[in-house]
């Protein structure tokens, strides 16, 4: 058996640079706070280690609250924007997905730092079915490697399998670094030794995860 583990925006879904103006939109409304979108600047590129991080930052108080009511708006945001732009899904992502589960040498699951609510909108939007599929979030854990671990420990049933991260991200190659997880990049953003530029690359993606 083998594990594999997806991140959502920008990897299985054309989502990276809507859902950032989304956040950053929410948390200037709630707070006023303009928000610096270079996310390689936060120790936890998560929505909630971002949130966590600008509120530390600015000594608010009633962290409890503001965490909520950012949340709410940026899914409002999320909400208004796909009703008039639908998401695209990465090239071949549903069909791709479809490959796995049909195999039963294989468990998937998606590990985001959206925040879960937001991850199945877009993703419905997208047209990618995830009603089978474990989705661990921002809800879950701050900390990605933590996320990750949620969505690994679920799917597996905290059975130690082979797994490997499709991800875009270079806090989602230093998050499989950390934990020694095979990774695979997705696009042009990250760096690696191991990359498909989207997920028509069949016969490369299977044979980086080894399979």
């Amino acid at each position: 058996m083998h594990h594999i583990m997806f991140d959502i925006d920008g990897t299985l879904i054309q989502s990276y640079d809507f859902d950032t103006d989304c956040f950053v939109d929410a948390v200037e409304k709630v707070t006023g706070i303009k928000v610096d979108s270079d996310w390689s600047k936060y120790t936890h590129i998560t929505d909630s280690g971002i949130l966590n991080e600008v509120i530390a930052s600015n000594a608010i108080s009633e962290k409890e609250d503001i965490c909520t009511e950012v949340k709410n708006t940026f899914i409002q945001n999320v909400k208004r924007h796909i009703k008039l732009n639908p998401v695209k899904e990465i090239k071949g992502a549903s069909s791709f997905l479809a490959k796995l589960s049909s195999r039963e040498d294989i468990i998937i699951s998606f590990a985001t730092g959206g925040w879960l609510e937001s991850a199945e909108l877009k993703l419905g939007s997208a047209g990618i079915d995830f009603s089978d599929i474990v989705i661990a979030s921002s809800n879950d854990h701050y900390k990605r490697t933590e996320i990750m671990k949620v969505s690994n420990s679920i799917a597996t049933k905290d059975h130690n399998l082979p797994c490997t991260y499709f991800g875009d991200g270079s806090w989602d190659k230093k998050a499989c670094e950390e934990l020694n997880i095979n990774f695979v990049a997705v696009g042009s953003r990250v760096k690696h030794s191991q990359v498909i530029n989207d997920f028509q690359e069949v016969n490369e993606a299977m044979k980086y995860i080894g399979i």
